[in-house]
């Protein structure tokens, strides 16, 4: 089942959609190459739980109307825990704060991005087949995994995602069947040592760059 969600403030020019590699740039401070420390920005919105839910019955409304897929992303951060017991809750809002900062700018400005749930969140990518939406979630996943945050003057520890996919009509046809089996594919990219993408195709997990999917 769906956990509450929280929204962050926004503005609205953050939905622009951007290279993820010039976003980065843009991001961080420039004394500190080659991987140089992000500064995100305050004020972010994500979606809530209710936002997400009729948005994806919209989505797959007008997908089932014009013939074309759509995606579901499933993404958590992976031992966010420690972030907070090392350092403190406001460092985890500050990766928290980044991360919605990156999939703001990371994703098209028609995607619907949403806190899940804890430090989990939800892609709505309309459009999107499968093999598409795994390579933009590895794409992601190499990217994150690569930034430096900085906290109180000091490196926090790098950044992971498991991510978990669906994508209607391959996998479900409705909201909660493809909400469902992307919560399973995200258990299985955690439960094989998280850091990855993972399809519904019989527990084949997507790495590093590589997106074979779903034949």
């Amino acid at each position: 089942s769906c956990r509450n969600s929280i929204v962050f403030p926004f503005h609205a020019a953050s939905r622009t959609a951007l290279p993820l590699d010039g976003v980065r740039r843009k991001m961080v401070d420039s004394t500190s190459p080659p991987m140089r420390p992000i500064r995100p920005s305050n004020r972010l919105i994500l979606f809530n739980r209710r936002i997400m839910q009729e948005s994806l019955n919209r989505e797959l409304h007008r997908a089932r109307r014009k013939d074309h897929p759509v995606t579901v992303a499933l993404v958590d951060l992976d031992h966010f825990k420690r972030f907070n017991d090392t350092w403190g809750h406001d460092a985890g809002d500050l990766v928290l704060k980044t991360m919605a900062q990156i999939f703001r700018s990371h994703f098209r400005a028609e995607d619907v991005i949403c806190r899940y749930g804890g430090e989990e969140f939800s892609i709505i990518l309309p459009e999107a087949s499968a093999e598409d939406a795994a390579k933009r979630a590895n794409v992601l996943r190499d990217e994150v995994r690569k930034l430096t945050i900085r906290y109180l003057d000091q490196n926090l520890d790098p950044v992971t995602l498991s991510i978990g996919l669906a994508t209607f009509p391959q996998h479900g046809s409705t909201g909660e069947q493809l909400l469902r089996i992307a919560d399973q594919c995200l258990y299985q990219s955690k439960a094989a040592g998280r850091d990855r993408v993972t399809t519904p195709h019989a527990s084949e997990d997507v790495t590093k760059r590589e997106a074979s999917v779903i034949g």
